[in-house]
């Protein structure tokens, strides 16, 4: 198989949730928030700042930096938690009986994405399902798999990566 290898991002996106301690604590300042679809969170004292596409270690140095340039801490200790990763997804189309966009896992194989889209119709070509999977320099690998022959061992699952589509087609007839 020429897909290569699934690559993790924990960069934040539209949806996903995360927890912002701050010490000292300080009466005022919620611990949860959302970003919104924008790629924005409203942070008291900070207004609103873009939070989309950082990883949680940069929110962290961000918040605090903007702390102390504001006047607010002079060295708070701040932490950011990951609650939930709604931005990432993948989809799948075609001969399932639930296509959609899923939440993505780590973890998550072709096996499991297509359990969770309620399995293959009748006249699905379980033989010729194909995978796009976008490559960090822009391009895009397409694949073409075999259910079957995951499911009758003969090759490995394959790991799936956020962001991934996935195309279960009709059977010719």
């Amino acid at each position: 198989m020429d897909l290569p290898p699934p690559e993790f991002s924990t960069t934040l996106g539209p949806g996903d949730e995360f927890e912002l301690r701050i010490v000292p604590v300080r009466d005022g300042i919620p611990k949860s928030f959302q970003v919104q679809p924008d790629g924005m969170v409203s942070i008291p004292y900070l207004s609103r700042i873009k939070v989309e596409g950082l990883e949680p270690h940069e929110v962290e140095k961000l918040v605090h930096d903007e702390l102390i340039k504001q006047e607010i801490f002079t060295n708070p200790s701040i932490s950011v938690v990951v609650a939930a990763y709604r931005s990432k997804k993948v989809e799948i189309l075609g001969q399932v009986n639930k296509p959609d966009a899923y939440p993505f896992t780590q973890g998550m194989t072709l096996l499991r994405l297509v359990s969770l889209a309620g399995g293959t119709k009748e006249l699905a070509d379980d033989d010729s399902v194909t995978i796009r999977r976008k490559l960090k320099n822009g391009t895009v690998k397409v694949v073409e798999v075999s259910l079957d022959d995951i499911i009758a061992n003969r090759i490995s699952d394959i790991p799936l990566q956020a962001g991934d589509s996935v195309n279960v087609p009709k059977t010719a007839l």
